[in-house]
């Protein structure tokens, strides 16, 4: 059967500036706690696209009322009390979605859920999350001894523990600090890596109980708490495409406004000026404890680097964007700590390494790394296995001399409209 295909480039110069939609992390996070709170809230200016939609879906068929009202969400939430759902609840191919709300759901004593997801989800390992859980006396239970989705869980008293995260993952620490909401005692989690902070500083935007130090995080039971209204910043990982694509594109000078510029998911900043990038950034204001600004790039000839292990889980979903500009820069560019990558929507880094040998770039994988010597990309076709963020890296990647993305749809999961967007700033071109 022929496959949906989209023809990019080559693009002249892109120009002019840009809010891209609402960041997904806080999006998932900002509808899962107005769920569980008192009264109503707004959450303003969320991503609505394929994961966030899903995190919707579950949360209504959870109790939650939850209404559009224009670009905007109001959320009735249930008060910590949410309701056994009568069907089994399709997470899509929203991995946050499933691991935090197992978080949840292994606190709401009495009640029983099952959560599936597409094929790609039912592939990632969920263990991570469930063993932790079960520390705290959670009943969750799947295939490959609870690995792998379809996953049930009986929610059941729980008690707090300490946890040393053996592999940092924003996600296993949200998922516990959520089933913390609900336990008897201290939930503390120990990260020994640095990993983005946004569940901790909604927790302290709805009032949360939190405590934070050096590499710990820890809360504890708590009561009912009231609703607040949340604007979501624009998502970073989504404004990196189109910084890149300005450091590829001759002539280019691209602004993104209203990004979330939070420390813990800017690594990719870091690198790109390592390599030569003209790119500038500002905070200038906050929005529950995010900070939001803008970055400006311009066009600039790149040096490959060896990137630094420790900036890895601070830029883990901008790795397919990294790869975009490594492709292009003079020399080699050494990517270390990349196991995440195996467990994304697809083996993210098989198919960065697969993409970039189809358009002629020089590159080879390891078990958890990259290495890649650039120079430029040649004319090709794009596979996006399923997975968003390769489809958005590669088109940037091939846009100054013309790339084929297959099945382009794929970038709707967390970029409604980025294709028209790529093509506004390339002048229509």
């Amino acid at each position: 059967m022929d496959r949906p295909f989209l023809d990019l480039g080559p693009c002249g110069p892109l120009r002019g500036r840009l809010r891209v939609p609402g960041d997904k992390s806080v999006t998932h996070r900002g509808l899962m706690l107005l769920a569980l709170a008192e009264g109503e809230g707004r959450l303003y200016h969320p991503l609505k696209a394929g994961d966030t939609l899903s995190t919707v879906r579950v949360l209504r068929a959870l109790g939650a009322e939850i209404e559009e009202e224009g670009p905007h969400f109001l959320v009735r939430g249930r008060g910590l009390r949410l309701k056994e759902p009568e069907d089994v609840l399709d997470c899509g191919n929203a991995g946050t979605l499933m691991r935090l709300l197992l978080g949840i759901l292994a606190g709401q004593e009495g009640l029983f859920a099952v959560l599936t997801g597409d094929a790609s989800l039912r592939r990632r390992p969920m263990g991570r999350v469930a063993a932790p859980l079960r520390a705290m006396g959670a009943q969750v239970d799947g295939r490959e001894g609870g690995d792998k989705a379809p996953l049930a869980v009986r929610g059941t008293s729980l008690r707090g523990l300490r946890y040393v995260l053996p592999v940092p993952s924003a996600q296993v620490k949200s998922a516990l600090l959520l089933a913390g909401l609900f336990a008897e005692g201290v939930t503390e989690v120990l990260e020994p890596t640095p990993t983005r902070d946004h569940t901790e500083r909604l927790f302290r935007h709805f009032g949360l109980p939190l405590e934070r130090g050096e590499g710990w995080v820890r809360t504890f039971r708590t009561g009912p708490f009231p609703a607040r209204d949340l604007t979501v910043p624009g998502d970073f990982s989504s404004a990196a495409f189109f910084l890149v694509a300005a450091l590829l594109v001759p002539g280019s000078e691209v602004v993104v406004e209203g990004v979330g510029l939070n420390p813990t998911r800017t690594g990719l900043l870091q690198v790109l000026k390592a390599m030569g990038a003209e790119v500038e950034w500002r905070v200038l204001e906050g929005e529950a404890g995010e900070p939001v600004g803008y970055v400006r790039a311009r066009h600039s000839p790149l040096q490959g680097v060896a990137v630094d292990p420790g900036l890895i889980p601070l830029m883990v979903d901008e790795v397919p964007a990294l790869a975009a500009a490594a492709a292009w820069a003079e020399g080699e560019t050494f990517i270390p700590g990349l196991s995440e990558l195996r467990v994304k929507e697809s083996d993210r880094l098989s198919a960065i390494a697969r993409n970039l040998r189809a358009l002629g770039v020089e590159a080879e994988e390891g078990p958890d790394w990259l290495r890649v010597r650039g120079g430029g990309v040649r004319p090709g076709t794009v596979e996006p296995f399923h997975d968003h963020r390769i489809a958005m890296a590669f088109a940037v990647a091939g846009l100054p001399v013309g790339v084929r993305i297959l099945e382009p749809e794929w970038a709707e999961i967390s970029y409604p409209g980025f294709f028209q967007d790529l093509k506004r700033l390339c002048g229509g071109s």
